[in-house]
């Protein structure tokens, strides 16, 4: 990998690393209540809460892990670009399911929400502040 990194790769790779943290910690006993005897596979109706205010399920933690992606993206100025804008689509889209009700699939709850439309905005004004960046010269004459 190049060793010089556009702001894109560093956001992606931010991004990622901190998906694969929360992944993780919705796994942990103490930063997840009700962990034990809430923790459902999938639906809305997991009672376990990642530090006690977003609520989780097994295949949310698994989300979170997935889009761990972006440290893979971040090695290209393009991956990243594509990481930061397709993450915050797919965080909208997250966000408005659960504004209307319709992600019965995921737990959500109001901070649950916010947190994906914080999100969605971040990923998204990210690609926007970067996608007209130079990606670096080894990348544009495919040299490493």
């Amino acid at each position: 990998m190049n060793k010089y990194r556009t702001l894109a790769q560093k956001l992606a790779l931010v991004f990622g690393a901190t998906f694969l943290v929360v992944a993780i910690a919705g796994f942990i006993p103490g930063l997840t209540t009700n962990l034990y005897d809430g923790l459902d596979f999938a639906g809305d109706g997991s009672e376990a809460e990642l530090l006690g205010l977003f609520q989780v399920s097994v295949l949310h933690n698994i989300v979170h892990a997935l889009f761990g992606v972006g440290i893979l993206l971040a090695a290209t100025h393009r991956g990243a670009l594509q990481y930061l804008l397709y993450g915050g689509i797919a965080y909208l889209v997250v966000f408005l399911l659960g504004v209307i009700g319709a992600g019965d699939w995921i737990p959500t709850n109001s901070a649950d929400n916010v947190l994906h439309l914080v999100l969605a905005a971040g990923l998204l004004g990210g690609w926007a502040a970067t996608r007209n960046e130079r990606e670096p010269l080894a990348e544009r004459v495919g040299a490493s």
